[in-house]
């Protein structure tokens, strides 16, 4: 595999920020949301032999961190950078002393739901309707992960 690298998110990365979110999500973030998150959590980029190849949006709250967003772009899906990101994320948050790691994920997104719990999140419950669909609106599943300190 070609050389991967991890570096902070930065202001001149949202346009790719932006494709990538449009291309893998029904309902992608907007550039503003992105722009909040810039300077409110911590915003990551995995490169795949220099080029961006997904993003991860993490918040920390005391001891508690949560994943807020994670994305691979489409054409590199299915290569194990999806969980080697998720690891990187979660690696950062155990250096800042969190003890767990909390995430939202659509029920009807079951090869992330496969990639946490075997990351070792279980699920903790749901929250009903919580995310816009095309045809209504669709259940978020709540999962929860303990981080080794």
């Amino acid at each position: 595999m070609p050389e991967l690298s991890f570096r902070p998110l930065l202001a001149s990365d949202l346009p790719q920020v932006l494709a990538i979110e449009q291309q893998a999500f029904s309902h992608p973030w907007s550039a503003q949301l992105y722009q909040d998150a810039l300077e409110r959590y911590d915003c990551w980029l995995v490169a795949l032999a220099g080029r961006h190849a997904g993003h991860a949006v993490m918040q920390y709250v005391a001891d508690e961190a949560h994943l807020l967003n994670i994305v691979i772009a489409s054409e590199c899906q299915g290569r194990g950078l999806g969980r080697q990101l998720l690891e990187f994320v979660l690696a950062q948050a155990a250096q800042r002393q969190c003890r767990e790691c909390f995430l939202e994920l659509r029920a009807s997104n079951h090869g992330a739901y496969r990639l946490y719990e075997s990351a070792g999140f279980n699920e903790l419950g749901r929250r009903r309707d919580y995310y816009p669909a095309a045809k209504g609106h669709e259940d978020a599943i709540l999962m929860v992960c303990s981080l080794a300190l």
